[in-house]
């Protein structure tokens, strides 16, 4: 965790988040808002504080979103009052870790700064300004949406996405509504506010450049200093690394020069042990601190955490194309990872722990990286803090996302400031594995028309091959860059190209069918997905909709992405019929995303190591919705995040088309060698084994190999009757010849036994007859309710044993009622 701590007699901090009232002071308010002053909470946005006084509808819940658009289009007026005396401290500062977004700060009426960035932060002298006794201090706040208008006006049109022109204003870009999320740009004091008051000198930043070679570690400490007006006093900087044990690893020291500002001090620990991601080794990390003495007094503190790794993402030409993939610590890393976007609509929301909770989701589901999308924010410390414990790899976009952004004046100097705050705030992190220049803005200006629109106007690609791996290189020399995802590798070469680098897959949800992603073996997909609804508790909090139907007003509203339900549809019907009932329709619709994206990764995963990872989208949701997301955005668990459990788990066997032929091909992403046995057969519907064979296999750790399945056991005789399993041990992957709406699928045989246990439930269902996609939808019966697995197909005579997490009284007829406990059957045989 990185902080400056408030332990010396030099130097102490502040915060100031008592005591706030919010106010609107122009805008299209309603007049019993226009009138009131509301409680504000800082950190906090305009929407919560109204939200919390009662005077505003829940933006979430049914189509309540229209009805608060006015708050993005008004200005406000942010205000507190606060003590303070003087200390005999030589500095006073008033530090903003962030404004959202177009602020202007006062402080006993004079104004300190004026500010448009939401993603720096912002410290203002206040000495002379400060008085003995009452300050009032505040930060007034103009609308986002009119500034954007009117900056989009003035440094020329730029062509983006959705229809508010985001890319003219430092502000996350999703705050104004896209394909996912709800139109909501707020304002706001975001983050924490503090006094700082010090002496003599203070640590203004520490960027730590941690290496490693031959089993010994290096930190090389880049810290700037900052000094009071007038000091010329001594200064040293020393430097400690810890070890996990509590031991002292390495310690070292500096004189700073007198008048000078920048110190280096280097580290030496011998014989470190590496940080490597989730199912590679341990997530070790040691603790470095930075002391900084003054007139050999102590002065400031900082600490952080940080791992020795090394990592690098190989774009390198070979006779496939171009590859993408990630090596840490000299061992690639087969990808499995999943796209994040902010968890909330209202950032000031996501807390630690919502943080760790997602994070549970992304390890239950075998993940091994997020991305952080550039269309949000630069994530928390919390968020880097965790994934560092837990080894989840990420790679973050600079914040460019889906438009064209102008190269000049005065927004080119707000992307350096940003870039360098965040570079330097993020970059001790050995989770963080990649800085990417934006998301799709060079295949955007390629395949999107944009160019005759610009109509010669810059449109950011300075940024991404020019500004960015300038300060990349200079900041953080040791991390990984690309200039945008999609990237080819090559300037000169089409950024979407699927022989090279990383790839967008959209076509297939928005125009072609899902078995199309058997076309193609890209090298790396940075993106894909389908699209599937909330679970149905959140559908059933958050719209109240009487009847509720696919097509309801309710549910139209929260379905964002152009002609999506159509696109629900044209992407089920070939493989499930569309039912009649919404529960129905919701079951089918859930399970056909979770097919689709299970199909995708299972075809990459069998052409490793041509193909080397796949991050799906998306993780999350950042509030009620239909979207590709595996999570919905009041974090329950859609059935899209159990396919990705079995598909992203270490041992994976699927049967794949090669040409005419089927093979199994047999993938083991864990640290151990795999020596099994491969069971073929071709089953009847009803069990009966039509042909088998046997083949041994050895596979070493981090491979994959296929497994030629012999003509034998794939002549089938009866395709709509039969399918084909091959067996690995405790791991089988299926194979069936026609699409589940063409089968002979009967009704399931299916048999329960529900036990109360410590926590919970345990619910055993045993089919006679074949039984797919068997689930319990456990969150209909009970919010809270979490189950262990879902989308599980039981061959005849099998059973399977459900955990069903819940400190609710439910009853076996709840938890095995026929809208809880779901197979595909059901579906089949009601439309038949």
């Amino acid at each position: 965790m990185t902080t400056t701590l408030p332990t010396t007699a030099t130097e102490t901090r502040r915060p100031l988040h008592d005591g706030w009232s919010v106010r609107s002071t122009r805008g299209p308010v309603p007049a019993d808002i226009a009138a009131a002053t509301v409680p504000a909470t800082v950190p906090g946005l305009v929407h919560t504080d109204l939200l919390a006084a009662g005077l505003i509808p829940d933006p979430y819940l049914d189509r309540n979103e229209q009805k608060v658009t006015w708050i993005g289009e008004s200005d406000w007026e942010y205000r507190t009052t606060f003590a303070w005396s003087p200390d005999g401290h030589d500095r006073h500062d008033l530090v903003f870790e962030g404004l959202d977004t177009v602020a202007t700060v006062t402080l006993n009426g004079t104004e300190l700064a004026r500010t448009v960035n939401q993603h720096r932060a912002y410290r203002l002298p206040a000495d002379g300004v400060l008085v003995d006794g009452d300050n009032d201090l505040v930060v007034h706040f103009a609308s986002p949406v009119a500034y954007a208008d009117q900056a989009s006006l003035d440094i020329g049109y730029r062509p983006h996405t959705y229809f508010h022109p985001f890319n003219a204003i430092r502000k996350a870009a999703c705050n104004f509504g896209w394909d996912w999320g709800l139109d909501a740009a707020s304002s706001g004091i975001h983050k924490p506010v503090i006094l700082h008051s010090w002496s003599g000198a203070r640590v203004d930043s520490v960027r730590p450049v941690v290496t490693t070679d031959g089993g010994a570690g290096h930190v090389r400490a880049h810290v700037t200093i900052e000094r009071a007006a007038g000091s010329d006093a001594a200064v040293t900087v020393s430097g400690s690394v810890t070890s996990p044990g509590g031991a002292e690893a390495a310690t070292a020291s500096v004189d700073v020069s007198p008048g000078a500002t920048e110190a280096v001090v280097d580290l030496d620990v011998a014989d470190v042990a590496l940080w490597w991601p989730r199912g590679h080794g341990d997530a070790v990390l040691y603790d470095l601190a930075v002391d900084l003495g003054v007139d050999d007094q102590p002065a400031a503190a900082w600490s952080t955490r940080i791992g020795f790794r090394t990592v690098v993402v190989e774009l390198e030409p070979d006779p496939e194309g171009t590859s993408f993939r990630v090596v840490v610590n000299g061992q690639p890393v087969w990808t499995r990872g999943a796209n994040w976007i902010p968890d909330d609509a209202f950032v000031t929301r996501v807390t630690r722990d919502r943080v760790a909770a997602r994070l549970d989701q992304a390890e239950f589901a075998n993940m091994n990286l997020l991305r952080v999308w550039g269309g949000g924010y630069y994530e928390s410390d919390d968020f880097y803090e965790l994934c560092d414990e837990r080894g989840i790899m990420t790679w973050q976009d600079f914040l460019f996302a889906c438009a064209s952004y102008a190269e000049e004046e005065p927004l080119r100097g707000e992307v350096e400031a940003e870039v360098r705050d965040n570079v330097t705030r993020l970059m001790s992190h050995p989770s963080l594995v990649l800085w990417n220049g934006n998301n799709e803005n060079i295949w955007g200006f390629e395949e999107w028309g944009w160019e005759k629109r610009l109509q010669g106007r810059t449109w950011g690609l300075g940024y991404y091959l020019d500004l960015l791996p300038r300060l990349v290189a200079e900041l953080d020399p040791e991390r990984s860059y690309t200039p945008g995802s999609p990237w080819s590798g090559d300037p000169e070469r089409p950024a979407n190209e699927i022989e090279h680098g990383s790839v967008h897959l959209w076509e297939l949800w928005n125009r072609v069918d899902y078995p199309h992603y058997r076309d193609t073996v890209p090298r790396f997909v940075a993106e894909f997905g389908w699209q599937g609804p909330a679970t149905w508790s959140t559908i059933q909090q958050s719209i109240s909709d009487s009847p509720l139907t696919p097509e309801s007003p309710g549910m139209i509203w929260h379905q964002k992405a152009t002609d999506g339900n159509d696109k629900l549809t044209d992407g089920l019907v070939a493989h499930l019929p569309l039912p009649d009932d919404t529960e129905d329709w919701h079951w089918a619709m859930s399970l056909n995303q979770a097919h689709a994206v299970a199909f995708a990764i299972e075809h990459w995963r069998s052409w490793s190591p041509t193909t080397m990872g796949s991050i799906v989208w998306q993780l999350n949701d950042c509030w009620p919705v239909t979207s590709w997301a595996a999570v919905d955005g009041y974090g329950r668990a859609k059935p899209l995040l159990y396919a990705l459990k079995h598909v992203y788990a270490d041992r994976l066997v699927t049967i794949q088309p090669r040409g005419d032929d089927l093979v199994a091909a047999v993938s083991n992403d864990s640290l151990e060698a795999w020596e099994a046995q491969v069971v073929l057969e071709r089953l009847s519907y009803d069990g009966e084994v039509l042909a088998s064979a046997t083949v041994d296999l050895a596979l070493d750790a981090r491979t994959t190999s296929t497994v030629a399945i012999p003509a034998a056991v794939t002549a089938f005789g009866d395709p709509a009757r039969e399918l084909v399993v091959a067996t690995v041990g405790a791991e089988r992957g299926l194979w069936f010849p026609v699409e589940q709406r063409d089968s002979a699928l009967t009704a399931a045989e299916l048999t329960t036994t529900v036990t109360a246990v410590h926590g919970g439930y345990d619910v055993v269902v045993t089919s006679a007859s074949l039984a797919r996609d068997v689930t319990l939808l456990v969150d209909k019966v009970d919010v809270h309710a979490v189950v262990d697995d879902m989308m599980v197909t039981l061959l005849p005579g099998e059973s399977v044993t459900f955990r069903v997490s819940s400190d609710a009284d439910l009853t076996p007829e709840q938890l095995t009622s026929a809208s809880v406990l779901r197979t595909s059957n059901q579906l089949v045989v009601d439309w038949a």
